[in-house]
């Protein structure tokens, strides 16, 4: 028997799945917490930047051994629906309190919070937990989330013919 990796509980048959880019083996129950990672392909790891056509038969043979209907489609992580938060977060956060006129101990109360926390978060010492990241956005009409516009957006605009951002767009040669 093994030990899931997660849990710590024992299974007779693992299952591989991938959490945050770290494959793990766990039981069934911990399955759910990441993408599942076809063990075949996993071993292989001598022929995996290979280019060659056998690579190309061994993951065309592994993908038909194992379960097609599952293998075929990609399961959705946890993290996948996840927003990150924007880089700039505290910048967003002061602006939109100052414009509003408030001090952090205002918009503390106003949030039910602590002034400490408002301070830390405008010094940008620590990330805003789920709850108080909605507080802040409903209160302030700001978002909060990395894909929220900003200079960040305009900065990866691109500027190839068909649209696309390229490698060419973003490397910067040392000639």
């Amino acid at each position: 028997m093994v030990q899931c990796e997660m849990c710590g509980a024992e299974t007779t048959s693992p299952r591989t799945i991938k959490v945050e880019g770290a494959e793990l083996d766990v039981c069934d129950n911990c399955a759910d917490f990441g993408t599942e990672v076809k063990t075949q392909q996993s071993s292989s790891t001598s022929t995996k930047y290979s280019t060659s056509s056998s690579s190309g038969g061994s993951s065309a043979s592994s993908g038909s051994s194992g379960s097609s209907g599952a293998s075929s489609r990609r399961r959705s992580d946890m993290f996948d629906d996840m927003d990150e938060i924007a880089q700039d977060y505290d910048d967003r956060i002061r602006n939109a309190r100052e414009a509003e006129g408030l001090s952090q101990e205002d918009l503390a109360k106003e949030l039910n919070e602590k002034a400490s926390l408002i301070r830390k978060l405008e010094r940008g010492d620590v990330l805003p937990s789920d709850s108080v990241q909605k507080k802040l956005e409903r209160k302030l009409g700001i978002s909060l989330t990395a894909g929220s516009g900003g200079a960040e957006d305009e900065e990866w605009s691109g500027g190839s013919s068909t649209g696309g951002t390229t490698l060419g767009d973003v490397v910067k040669r040392k000639d």
